[in-house]
Protein backbone atom coordinates (compact mmCIF):
# COMPACT_ATOMS: atom_id res chain seq x y z
CA UNK A 1 0.00 0.00 0.00
CA UNK A 2 2.81 2.28 -0.83
CA UNK A 3 3.24 3.13 2.94
CA UNK A 4 7.29 2.13 3.00
CA UNK A 5 8.89 5.41 3.74
CA UNK A 6 6.43 6.63 6.43
CA UNK A 7 6.73 7.55 9.61
CA UNK A 8 3.53 6.73 11.90
CA UNK A 9 2.42 7.67 15.36
CA UNK A 10 -0.48 5.53 17.37
CA UNK A 11 -1.40 7.36 20.70
CA UNK A 12 -2.14 4.48 23.26
CA UNK A 13 -0.28 2.27 21.16
CA UNK A 14 1.30 -0.63 23.92
CA UNK A 15 -2.05 -2.26 24.25
CA UNK A 16 -5.27 -3.51 23.00
CA UNK A 17 -7.25 -2.22 19.65
CA UNK A 18 -3.82 0.66 19.51
CA UNK A 19 -1.14 -2.27 19.89
CA UNK A 20 -3.07 -4.19 16.67
CA UNK A 21 -2.68 -1.19 14.37
CA UNK A 22 0.82 -0.96 15.65
CA UNK A 23 1.65 -4.67 14.79
CA UNK A 24 0.28 -4.22 11.50
CA UNK A 25 0.95 -0.78 10.54
CA UNK A 26 4.76 -1.04 11.45
CA UNK A 27 5.54 -3.87 8.98
CA UNK A 28 4.67 -1.47 6.53
CA UNK A 29 6.49 1.91 7.24
CA UNK A 30 9.83 3.54 7.54
CA UNK A 31 9.56 4.24 11.07
CA UNK A 32 6.69 3.62 13.60
CA UNK A 33 6.30 5.64 17.17
CA UNK A 34 4.17 4.14 20.21
CA UNK A 35 2.81 7.16 22.81
CA UNK A 36 2.19 6.09 25.85
CA UNK A 37 1.61 7.77 29.41
CA UNK A 38 4.52 7.70 31.72
CA UNK A 39 2.15 6.49 34.56
CA UNK A 40 1.79 2.82 36.28
CA UNK A 41 3.60 0.07 34.07
CA UNK A 42 2.54 1.73 30.86
CA UNK A 43 6.13 1.76 29.55
CA UNK A 44 7.00 -1.65 30.33
CA UNK A 45 3.98 -2.45 28.24
CA UNK A 46 5.12 -0.04 25.53
CA UNK A 47 8.75 -1.43 25.23
CA UNK A 48 6.86 -5.00 25.32
CA UNK A 49 5.19 -3.97 21.95
CA UNK A 50 7.84 -2.18 20.65
CA UNK A 51 10.13 -5.73 21.13
CA UNK A 52 7.34 -7.63 19.43
CA UNK A 53 7.44 -5.21 16.27
CA UNK A 54 11.07 -5.37 15.96
CA UNK A 55 10.95 -9.11 16.49
CA UNK A 56 8.76 -9.42 13.34
CA UNK A 57 11.36 -7.20 11.60
CA UNK A 58 9.42 -3.75 12.19
CA UNK A 59 11.22 -0.27 13.42
CA UNK A 60 9.72 1.11 16.33
CA UNK A 61 10.27 3.48 18.94
CA UNK A 62 8.19 4.58 22.17
CA UNK A 63 7.26 8.03 23.33
CA UNK A 64 5.96 9.34 26.76
CA UNK A 65 3.49 11.74 26.65
CA UNK A 66 -0.02 12.69 28.56
CA UNK A 67 -1.79 13.52 25.52
CA UNK A 68 -4.55 14.98 27.80
CA UNK A 69 -1.46 17.66 28.81
CA UNK A 70 -0.94 20.51 25.72
CA UNK A 71 2.22 20.78 26.78
CA UNK A 72 3.55 16.85 26.95
CA UNK A 73 2.09 16.44 23.60
CA UNK A 74 3.63 20.13 22.25
CA UNK A 75 7.53 18.65 23.18
CA UNK A 76 6.75 15.06 21.91
CA UNK A 77 5.71 16.74 18.40
CA UNK A 78 8.97 18.96 18.83
CA UNK A 79 10.67 15.35 19.73
CA UNK A 80 9.35 13.77 16.25
CA UNK A 81 10.50 16.94 14.26
CA UNK A 82 13.78 17.40 15.38
CA UNK A 83 14.53 13.27 15.83
CA UNK A 84 12.96 12.35 12.29
CA UNK A 85 11.91 15.41 10.72
CA UNK A 86 8.27 14.86 9.83
CA UNK A 87 5.23 13.09 10.26
CA UNK A 88 3.07 11.01 7.68
CA UNK A 89 0.68 9.48 9.85
CA UNK A 90 -1.33 10.07 13.01
CA UNK A 91 -3.38 8.03 14.66
CA UNK A 92 -5.06 8.79 17.94
CA UNK A 93 -5.99 5.89 19.86
CA UNK A 94 -5.41 6.48 23.51
CA UNK A 95 -9.04 6.78 25.17
CA UNK A 96 -10.51 5.97 28.67
CA UNK A 97 -13.77 5.44 30.15
CA UNK A 98 -15.05 6.13 33.90
CA UNK A 99 -18.62 4.99 33.15
CA UNK A 100 -21.66 5.43 35.49
CA UNK A 101 -25.39 6.88 35.52
CA UNK A 102 -25.71 10.47 34.79
CA UNK A 103 -26.65 10.90 38.49
CA UNK A 104 -23.91 8.91 40.00
CA UNK A 105 -21.29 10.30 37.84
CA UNK A 106 -18.58 12.30 39.83
CA UNK A 107 -17.73 15.71 37.67
CA UNK A 108 -14.01 14.39 37.94
CA UNK A 109 -14.79 11.46 35.76
CA UNK A 110 -16.37 13.49 33.59
CA UNK A 111 -13.75 16.06 33.03
CA UNK A 112 -11.08 13.25 33.02
CA UNK A 113 -12.36 11.19 30.10
CA UNK A 114 -13.47 14.31 28.44
CA UNK A 115 -9.53 15.46 28.54
CA UNK A 116 -8.10 12.29 27.71
CA UNK A 117 -10.65 11.09 24.47
CA UNK A 118 -11.48 14.57 23.26
CA UNK A 119 -9.10 16.86 24.39
CA UNK A 120 -6.45 14.06 23.72
CA UNK A 121 -7.11 13.88 20.34
CA UNK A 122 -7.55 17.90 19.83
CA UNK A 123 -3.78 18.56 21.46
CA UNK A 124 -2.79 15.50 18.49
CA UNK A 125 -4.60 16.77 15.86
CA UNK A 126 -3.41 20.55 16.41
CA UNK A 127 0.39 19.39 16.69
CA UNK A 128 0.43 16.83 13.87
CA UNK A 129 -1.38 19.29 11.50
CA UNK A 130 1.05 22.20 11.63
CA UNK A 131 3.92 19.29 10.64
CA UNK A 132 1.52 17.62 8.19
CA UNK A 133 0.64 21.67 6.70
CA UNK A 134 4.44 22.13 5.82
CA UNK A 135 4.67 18.52 4.43
CA UNK A 136 2.05 19.27 2.22
CA UNK A 137 0.77 15.63 3.55
CA UNK A 138 -0.59 13.96 6.01
CA UNK A 139 -3.29 10.79 7.15
CA UNK A 140 -5.13 11.44 10.30
CA UNK A 141 -7.16 8.61 11.40
CA UNK A 142 -8.96 9.09 14.99
CA UNK A 143 -10.76 6.26 17.08
CA UNK A 144 -14.48 7.06 17.88
CA UNK A 145 -17.30 4.60 18.50
CA UNK A 146 -20.34 3.57 17.66
CA UNK A 147 -21.45 5.04 20.99
CA UNK A 148 -20.59 8.60 19.90
CA UNK A 149 -23.56 7.98 17.29
CA UNK A 150 -26.09 5.77 19.43
CA UNK A 151 -25.28 6.77 22.65
CA UNK A 152 -25.13 4.29 25.36
CA UNK A 153 -26.91 4.04 29.16
CA UNK A 154 -23.72 4.73 31.44
CA UNK A 155 -21.66 6.33 29.22
CA UNK A 156 -22.39 9.87 29.15
CA UNK A 157 -19.23 10.83 29.25
CA UNK A 158 -17.52 8.32 26.59
CA UNK A 159 -19.72 9.31 24.20
CA UNK A 160 -19.74 12.58 24.25
CA UNK A 161 -16.08 12.16 23.91
CA UNK A 162 -16.72 9.96 20.94
CA UNK A 163 -18.95 12.30 19.27
CA UNK A 164 -16.84 15.16 19.81
CA UNK A 165 -14.66 13.17 17.69
CA UNK A 166 -16.56 12.64 15.15
CA UNK A 167 -17.33 16.43 14.95
CA UNK A 168 -13.43 17.71 15.16
CA UNK A 169 -12.90 14.97 12.50
CA UNK A 170 -15.60 16.35 9.83
CA UNK A 171 -14.52 20.39 10.53
CA UNK A 172 -10.96 19.44 10.06
CA UNK A 173 -10.87 17.78 7.50
CA UNK A 174 -12.62 20.74 5.49
CA UNK A 175 -10.20 22.64 6.90
CA UNK A 176 -6.37 20.73 5.42
CA UNK A 177 -8.24 18.59 2.32
CA UNK A 178 -6.65 21.55 -0.33
CA UNK A 179 -3.65 20.94 1.56
CA UNK A 180 -2.77 16.94 0.84
CA UNK A 181 -4.16 15.74 4.11
CA UNK A 182 -6.72 12.99 5.18
CA UNK A 183 -8.69 13.00 8.20
CA UNK A 184 -10.66 10.81 8.94
CA UNK A 185 -12.41 8.22 12.25
CA UNK A 186 -12.90 4.78 13.07
CA UNK A 187 -15.93 3.99 14.71
CA UNK A 188 -15.44 0.67 16.34
CA UNK A 189 -18.77 -1.52 17.60
CA UNK A 190 -18.37 -3.81 20.12
CA UNK A 191 -14.51 -5.51 19.30
CA UNK A 192 -13.36 -8.12 21.80
CA UNK A 193 -10.36 -6.51 23.97
CA UNK A 194 -9.12 -6.89 27.40
CA UNK A 195 -11.47 -4.24 28.57
CA UNK A 196 -14.64 -4.96 27.12
CA UNK A 197 -13.55 -9.46 28.84
CA UNK A 198 -14.79 -7.68 31.90
CA UNK A 199 -18.17 -7.15 30.94
CA UNK A 200 -20.84 -9.84 32.43
CA UNK A 201 -22.39 -12.53 29.90
CA UNK A 202 -25.51 -11.17 29.68
CA UNK A 203 -24.58 -7.82 28.92
CA UNK A 204 -22.30 -9.33 25.92
CA UNK A 205 -25.13 -11.31 24.71
CA UNK A 206 -27.54 -7.97 24.44
CA UNK A 207 -24.41 -6.36 22.48
CA UNK A 208 -24.42 -9.09 20.18
CA UNK A 209 -28.10 -9.13 20.12
CA UNK A 210 -27.88 -5.59 18.21
CA UNK A 211 -25.30 -6.73 15.85
CA UNK A 212 -26.80 -8.14 12.28
CA UNK A 213 -24.48 -11.39 12.25
CA UNK A 214 -24.18 -12.13 15.88
CA UNK A 215 -20.68 -11.71 16.11
CA UNK A 216 -18.17 -9.42 18.05
CA UNK A 217 -15.54 -7.64 15.72
CA UNK A 218 -11.79 -8.42 16.44
CA UNK A 219 -8.77 -5.84 17.33
CA UNK A 220 -7.31 -6.93 13.27
CA UNK A 221 -10.41 -5.95 12.26
CA UNK A 222 -9.80 -2.14 12.81
CA UNK A 223 -6.34 -2.12 12.40
CA UNK A 224 -7.66 -3.50 8.72
CA UNK A 225 -9.66 -0.51 8.67
CA UNK A 226 -6.89 2.07 9.91
CA UNK A 227 -3.85 0.99 6.99
CA UNK A 228 -6.26 1.35 4.40
CA UNK A 229 -7.38 5.23 5.54
CA UNK A 230 -3.47 5.89 6.06
CA UNK A 231 -2.46 4.11 2.64
CA UNK A 232 -2.28 6.49 -0.82
CA UNK A 233 -5.01 4.11 -1.99
CA UNK A 234 -7.47 6.28 0.32
CA UNK A 235 -6.22 10.21 -0.97
CA UNK A 236 -9.34 10.15 -2.98
CA UNK A 237 -11.89 9.80 0.37
CA UNK A 238 -11.75 13.41 0.74
CA UNK A 239 -9.53 16.22 -1.35
CA UNK A 240 -11.16 19.68 -2.37
CA UNK A 241 -13.43 18.45 -4.40
CA UNK A 242 -15.44 15.96 -1.69
CA UNK A 243 -17.61 16.27 1.45
CA UNK A 244 -16.40 13.73 3.68
CA UNK A 245 -18.32 10.59 3.64
CA UNK A 246 -19.24 8.66 6.65
CA UNK A 247 -20.84 5.60 7.11
CA UNK A 248 -21.85 3.43 10.06
CA UNK A 249 -20.48 -0.11 9.09
CA UNK A 250 -21.23 -2.91 11.83
CA UNK A 251 -20.71 -6.31 10.71
CA UNK A 252 -23.07 -6.19 7.22
CA UNK A 253 -25.11 -3.38 7.69
CA UNK A 254 -24.35 0.43 6.62
CA UNK A 255 -25.78 3.25 7.14
CA UNK A 256 -24.86 6.48 5.16
CA UNK A 257 -23.82 9.79 6.78
CA UNK A 258 -23.14 12.11 4.15
CA UNK A 259 -22.49 12.10 0.97
CA UNK A 260 -20.29 13.38 -1.57
CA UNK A 261 -20.43 16.38 -3.91
CA UNK A 262 -18.66 14.45 -6.59
CA UNK A 263 -19.15 10.85 -6.34
CA UNK A 264 -16.55 9.89 -9.37
CA UNK A 265 -13.85 10.68 -7.37
CA UNK A 266 -14.34 9.69 -3.90
CA UNK A 267 -14.66 6.48 -2.22
CA UNK A 268 -16.88 5.61 1.33
CA UNK A 269 -14.96 5.76 4.48
CA UNK A 270 -16.28 3.00 7.00
CA UNK A 271 -16.25 3.90 10.70
CA UNK A 272 -16.49 -0.27 12.03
Amino acid sequence: MRLENKIALVTGGGQGIGKEIAKTLALMVLLFLINYIDLGNNQEIAQMAKNEIESLGGKCEILPANVASYDETLEMFKTIKNEYGRLDILINNAGITKDGLMLRMKENDFDTVIDVNLKGTWNCMKHATKLMMKQKYGRIISMSSVVGVMGNAGQVNYAASKSGIIGMTMSLAREVGSRGITVNAVAPGFIQTAMTDVLSDEIKEQMKSQIPLGTFGSVQDIANAVVFLASDEASTLLDKHCMLMVAWLCKGEAYEKKSCRNRNRCFNTYWK
